[in-house]
């Protein structure tokens, strides 16, 4: 065995985004009173006098995030903003500014930026926030979206990932699996364009899922909903990389497994229709799909009727002692575990 087969485990793509991270930052302590959260939560928190800041960066990768060949610029600046948003709100915390950068290569017109920064103004404008900086440099490898959001509360009752009780409800909003499934719709119109570019696709029976992957949405609403029920999350966190991926995420924080029931699983019915078409399990695409940007979190469960009452709001488990693996309980009583097989860019082939 030569030296190259030995190191074979010391390359990225053999690690998961979160190992990764875990590993080049496990030697960083905090310094500053100021850093009140640092990494491993959906934001940083920092806190000056008597206000609180919440602080996220997402970059989004030509190739790796999008496909421009079915993303319309518009939609995708549209989307970048959004996607840190909902790191923002899953701290509840309200946003305020953000900072885009940009790497960008020369075979892109200026109209073309002007389209994306259209969709980031949108954006920036339906959220209530401001553009306030960033940077621009040339790239050659394509598009390269870096965004900062930022958000301030005097209030210390911010939302971390550990702080999940036992026996606590695992609720989520909204419904699972449409994004990704709107992404199988888009790649398989891409190749048939490119064996037939005469081709006019009809994605008329696909808009809901198409929709939730090209522009997703923050939900705000359910962070103001959840005031108006007078209900503090002990937990939260955004669905980006897939509901097993962000339980896990909880799980790690807490200290605490989740067992969760497939027959709960908020599950759109054009979502199903599509997942039929595709023979992907609907379960499937909810677990690990991702890009949802729904909400997943944790009320202690004397506020099961709340819950219960909400048309945006569903109970699909619970949390308790870390003595089991993270599961799902099945139709047919089957315990299946839940890995962290969600979406991770350090995980795609060659």
């Amino acid at each position: 065995m030569d030296d190259s087969e030995k190191d074979i485990s010391n390359y990225i793509k053999n690690i998961s985004e979160k190992e990764l991270i875990k590993r080049i930052t496990k030697s960083f302590k905090k310094k500053n009173n100021s850093t009140k959260v640092d990494i491993g939560d959906d934001a940083a928190i920092l806190s000056f006098d008597k206000t609180n800041l919440a602080i996220s960066q997402d970059i989004l990768v030509e190739g790796v995030h999008f496909d421009l060949s079915y993303v319309p610029l518009k939609h995708l600046g549209y989307k970048s903003v959004v996607v840190n948003i909902s790191d923002i709100i899953s701290m509840s915390v309200k946003p305020s500014q953000v900072l885009v950068s940009i790497a960008v290569s020369n075979r892109f017109k200026i109209e073309a930026l002007e389209e994306l920064y259209e969709g980031i103004k949108l954006a920036c404008s339906f959220y209530g926030v401001d553009l306030i900086g960033g940077d621009t440099t040339s790239s050659n490898k394509g598009l390269m979206i870096s965004v900062t959001c930022i958000g301030g509360t005097e209030s210390n009752k911010f939302t971390l990932r550990k702080g999940s009780k036992e026996e606590d409800l695992l609720v989520v909003s909204g419904d699972l699996g449409s994004a990704y499934m709107g992404l199988q719709v888009l790649e398989r119109e891409k190749k048939v364009f490119e064996v037939n570019p005469k081709s006019q696709p009809d994605l008329s029976n696909y808009s809901y899922c198409i929709e939730r992957q090209l522009k997703p949405e923050a939900r705000v609403d359910i962070i103001n909903h959840l005031k108006e029920l007078n209900i503090n999350p002990t937990s939260m966190i955004d669905i980006s990389d897939g509901l097993s991926s962000e339980i896990n995420h909880l799980s790690d924080n807490s200290g605490l497994s989740f067992h969760i029931y497939e027959e709960k699983l908020p599950i759109s019915e054009e979502t199903k229709k599509v997942c039929k078409e595709f023979q992907i399990s609907p379960t499937i695409a909810a677990l690990n799909g991702g890009e949802d940007y729904e909400l997943l979190f944790t009320v202690p469960k004397r506020f099961k009727k709340k819950i219960e009452g909400s048309d945006f709001l569903t109970i699909i488990g619970s949390s308790l002692n870390k003595k089991d693996d993270n599961c799902m309980i099945t139709s047919l009583g089957q315990k299946i575990n839940l890995s962290s097989s969600g979406w991770d860019s350090f995980q795609e082939d060659d």
